[in-house]
């Protein structure tokens, strides 16, 4: 079959693990063949463990290029590799993190992270914010937004009528209200209102329910009983998840327009050099690029 698919593939900091993995997974014969598979960016000299602002700036550098190739059509998908946010500021990178940069650079405002693994997807309300922030943060209006860009993404994988569960925010779903608030005055209403409106948009809606305890909830979706967990903040969604498939982990950002996903794990600056990182999830990273792209538009 000719190579009609044109994925690209950023290395992330280069003194990390990002360049063993590509190049790993490139070979791993676990990726479609009918891809072709770029990669973006360049190197600055550098020693495996050791990372520096240059390689921080070749990294943020990287992004900028995939973005942009990505925008003009010359690429029909991205797959980032693991990045170190800290060393990244301090090169002037402004974001809280790649999906944040993304849905900037696209002009996005309705976009959200989601990730992948196992048998579970998770995606999340609200992100890159400190957890004490998170309450003031939880709207019923983002939940809903956060949940139709789930339920889109679930279809497009081929599951026509998608099964979500809403997790609650405080412990056991605030208990009847004796935990807290949240459930019965933001969750409870955002689910009514995503089943109101899915089920005059698609004659195969998502079926939401919730809000669930998040202390039960993932093992019900690993069981089967859900397609995917909407989560109201980064770890209740992230945990789990790592837990699950801490090898086959896909972030991807919701909303964007193009494919871009990740690896689930970051630049493991103390294993690179040696030989012992493994590509399971930048693998799951492609294939899942590949996945969503489908067949290639004429440009």
């Amino acid at each position: 079959m000719s190579k009609t698919l044109r994925i690209g593939i950023t290395l992330g900091d280069c003194a990390g693990i990002g360049p063993e993995i590509v190049d790993l997974a490139l070979k791993s014969k676990k990726i479609p063949e009918t891809a072709e598979f770029v990669k973006i960016g360049r190197q600055p000299n550098c020693k495996p463990g050791a990372p520096s602002i240059e390689t921080a700036r070749a990294a943020a550098a990287a992004l900028e290029e995939a973005v942009t190739r990505a925008r003009r059509g010359e690429l029909h998908a991205v797959v980032t590799g693991p990045i170190h946010k800290a060393r990244m500021y301090k090169a002037g990178f402004k974001f809280p993190g790649q999906t944040e940069f993304f849905a900037e650079r696209c002009a996005v405002k309705n976009f959200a992270m989601c990730l992948a693994g196992g048998k579970l997807t998770v995606a999340l309300v609200t992100s890159h914010i400190p957890l004490a922030k998170v309450p003031g943060a939880l709207k019923q209006s983002e939940i809903v937004r956060v949940g139709l860009l789930l339920a889109d993404f679930l279809q497009r994988r081929g599951i026509k009528s998608p099964r979500i569960a809403v997790a609650g925010l405080n412990p056991h779903a605030g208990e009847s209200a004796k935990l807290g608030r949240e459930e019965i005055e933001i969750i409870a209403p955002a689910v009514s209102e995503l089943n109101s409106q899915l089920s005059t948009l698609n004659s195969q809606p998502a079926a939401f329910s919730g809000p669930h305890s998040s202390d039960t909830v993932f093992h019900h979706a690993v069981e089967g009983e859900f397609d995917a967990v909407l989560c109201m903040y980064h770890d209740q969604g992230l945990i789990p998840l790592k837990l699950h498939a801490f090898h086959s982990g896909v972030n991807t950002t919701l909303g964007l327009p193009f494919p871009r996903t990740s690896p689930d794990h970051g630049t493991a600056f103390e294993i690179a050099g040696k030989g012992i990182a493994k590509p399971d999830s930048m693998i799951a990273a492609i294939n899942l690029a590949v996945e969503l792209a489908g067949p290639a538009k004429s440009k």
